[in-house]
């Protein structure tokens, strides 16, 4: 199997090397490094892109059908016949078919390929038809103006998004312009028509060979510039997916708003620095855990701290916190910390009540259906903290860190000892007053509290009680 990429790779690598070399692009698809789903979503994107080249196609059959039968007829009376209204009503159907299936299913790349190869084609026949048409020689068509839409139907492919389809298109149109230049030149008496005076060309039906190829090179290089530039569109267009599929994942492994500073490398600070504030900090622990790990298997402890978390965090954003770390079954929170913010206590205080709050339901619904309760402990810290990335090039992560990050943590395994369901120290909640916190007007205060890991004694108060 790898082999048989090698061997693609190299395939496709050598059609059109040296322009690929000269130009610097892949017109490779590269759309297989995207994820499958993003591949999906490309895929629709062309085929509705496939139904608007349909529709401005049958736009420009309206344009044709309205200029022919508006338009004051001067051909012969004794042309053979008139081949204009066949032409469009052949090309109309095949649009008409082409449109409808495009609705029904996906255009396959060969039907894609046949349908710009048709589009060129009727146009050229219905050049050609000019002459028979006017009763002219053959070098009459050369001098009509419908020519020009050759470079609708080419940059119509653009659309796609596809740079071999445009490619085919051109070189569908350059191909065929030669050969009905070389009808004109080879029908009976055709050689004698060449000349080599512009004004003679101008002023009658002659070959001008040099004005032929000139219209032929046009044609070229047009295309080319045009697969140019829809190859470079569609690599860029891929690289802008690719990374904003990236930027989204990551950001389901990062606090959001530090996954947006990364995603716009705004306020990024460098690997060993970081910024100091003024932030809240609050742990939360799952009380008995241990017991639970014990008594659950493996699948149901990883489904209980889900379910844990997913009643946490979005309690945590409505209050302008962020999950700066999972810890298990513990978690820890700052407010102020990665977003700057004047309200981070009080901010706090209040997401500990509606956690404490949440929770509550959550274990009343697990008792009432016959399972053990859930509870938790909070703790509740204020101060300077100094957040950014650490770790090395190849491995990140976001941290905060600082005395109060510790102190805070010590205050959250303190609960058990206060028996209560969440501490904060008296600081805390003076700030978070001084903030607009009102709802704890009357917390029980526990003064010069001894707090294992903290060496001087700590004024506490009590958020809420067990």
């Amino acid at each position: 199997m790898a082999a048989e990429q090698v061997a693609e790779t190299g395939r496709q690598q050598g059609v059109g090397s040296l322009l690929f070399r000269l130009t610097g692009l892949n017109f490779s698809n590269p759309e297989h490094l995207l994820p499958e789903a993003t591949q999906a979503q490309l895929t629709q994107s062309r085929r509705g892109a496939e139904r608007l080249v349909g529709w401005v196609q049958l736009g420009i059959v309206a344009l044709f059908a309205l200029l022919y039968f508006a338009a004051p007829k001067t051909f012969t009376e004794d042309a053979p016949f008139a081949p204009i209204p066949w032409v469009l009503g052949g090309y109309t159907l095949f649009t008409l078919l082409r449109l409808y299936f495009s609705y029904r299913t996906i255009l396959p790349p060969w039907v894609l390929v046949m349908s710009a190869v048709a589009d060129i084609a009727i146009l050229l026949v219905a050049v050609w038809s000019f002459h028979v048409q006017y009763g002219q020689p053959a070098a009459f068509y050369l001098k009509a103006p419908t020519l020009l839409y050759v470079f609708i139907f080419i940059s119509l492919r653009a659309l796609s998004f596809s740079p071999k389809y445009l490619l085919v298109t051109g070189l569908t149109a350059a191909i065929g312009w030669l050969a009905l230049v070389g009808y004109a030149v080879f029908e009976p008496d055709g050689t004698e028509r060449v000349t080599r005076d512009y004004v003679e060309y101008m002023t009658s039906a002659t070959i001008l060979i040099g004005a032929e190829i000139d219209k032929i090179i046009s044609i070229i290089v047009v295309t080319v510039i045009l697969a140019i530039a829809v190859a470079r569109s569609r690599a860029l267009l891929v690289s802008a997916v690719a990374e904003h599929t990236a930027a989204n994942n990551l950001s389901r492994f990062l606090e959001p708003n530090v996954a947006e500073s990364v995603r716009t490398g705004r306020d990024v600070p460098e690997i060993g620095r970081g910024d100091e504030r003024e932030a809240a900090v609050l742990f939360i622990d799952l009380r008995g855990f241990t017991a639970l790990a014990a008594q659950l298997s493996p699948r149901d402890l990883i489904a209980l701290l889900g379910r844990y978390q997913h009643l946490v965090v979005p309690i945590v954003h409505s209050y302008g916190g962020s999950i700066t770390t999972f810890l298990g079954d513990g978690i820890m929170i700052t407010f102020g910390a990665v977003q700057p913010s004047n309200t981070y206590a009080a901010d706090a205080f209040r997401c500990a009540h509606t956690l404490l709050s949440g929770i509550a339901d959550w274990s009343a619904e697990r008792t009432n259906a016959g399972l053990s309760e859930i509870r938790v402990g909070i703790g509740i810290e204020v101060g300077l903290v100094v957040c950014g990335p650490i770790g090395d090039e190849q491995r990140l992560e976001y941290a905060v860190v600082g005395d109060t990050v510790n102190r805070a943590a010590k205050l959250q395994n303190h609960t058990k000892q206060e028996k209560v369901a969440a501490l904060a120290s008296a600081n805390a909640y003076r700030r978070a007053q001084a903030q607009g916190y009102m709802a704890g007007a009357n917390l029980n205060g526990r003064p010069a509290s001894s707090v294992e890991g903290i060496a001087s004694p700590v004024d506490l108060v009590v958020v809420q009680e067990a």
